[in-house]
């Protein structure tokens, strides 16, 4: 059954490899279906592909190949939580290492410009102490690109 409710993200020409990269990256992530335009459109000719369904960890998205009239921007991520350094390191080092960017606090870019926030529960359950233990953490993340894990949790104690 298709969800009523799907994130549609703009790509340029490659919807489809951004969406295999994105099965390949994380759990619960597949691409479903692939449609060819059936006509020419404004930045493309019948027969292209248009739109690709998947998900990402299992949230549902349509990948479109509008065109370069659109850019990502930092105004939508996908926020991921991790368990640990070993699976925040995957990530990361995933999305950065296949021609995407650091960015700070816990946030990068993949190669297609779109932001991921590649978050720790350990920094999330900080936040959410609130008070001293939230200021330290908040304050040790400020210093980070990649969220140190240990770092976090030192913070914490104080």
């Amino acid at each position: 059954m298709k969800p009523k409710n799907t994130l549609c993200l703009w790509f340029d020409t490659d919807a489809l490899q951004a969406a295999r990269f994105y099965a390949a990256t994380f759990p619960n992530s597949e691409v479903t279906a692939v449609h060819k335009a059936p006509s020419d459109f404004p930045d493309g000719k019948a027969g292209d592909i248009l739109t690709v369904e998947f998900t990402v960890l299992g949230i549902p998205c349509l990948g479109l190949n509008g065109g370069p009239r659109f850019k990502h921007s930092e105004a939508f991520s996908f926020q991921v939580a991790t368990d640990t350094q070993e699976e925040t390191d995957r990530y990361w080092n995933a999305i950065v290492g296949q021609g995407g960017e650091e960015s700070a606090c816990g946030w990068c870019k993949d190669r297609w410009g779109l932001s991921w926030q590649i978050t720790p529960r350990v920094l999330t359950e900080a936040m959410a102490a609130g008070g001293a233990e939230a200021k330290r953490a908040f304050a040790a993340m400020m210093m980070m690109g990649k969220i140190d894990v240990a770092a976090i949790e030192a913070a914490r104690r104080g």
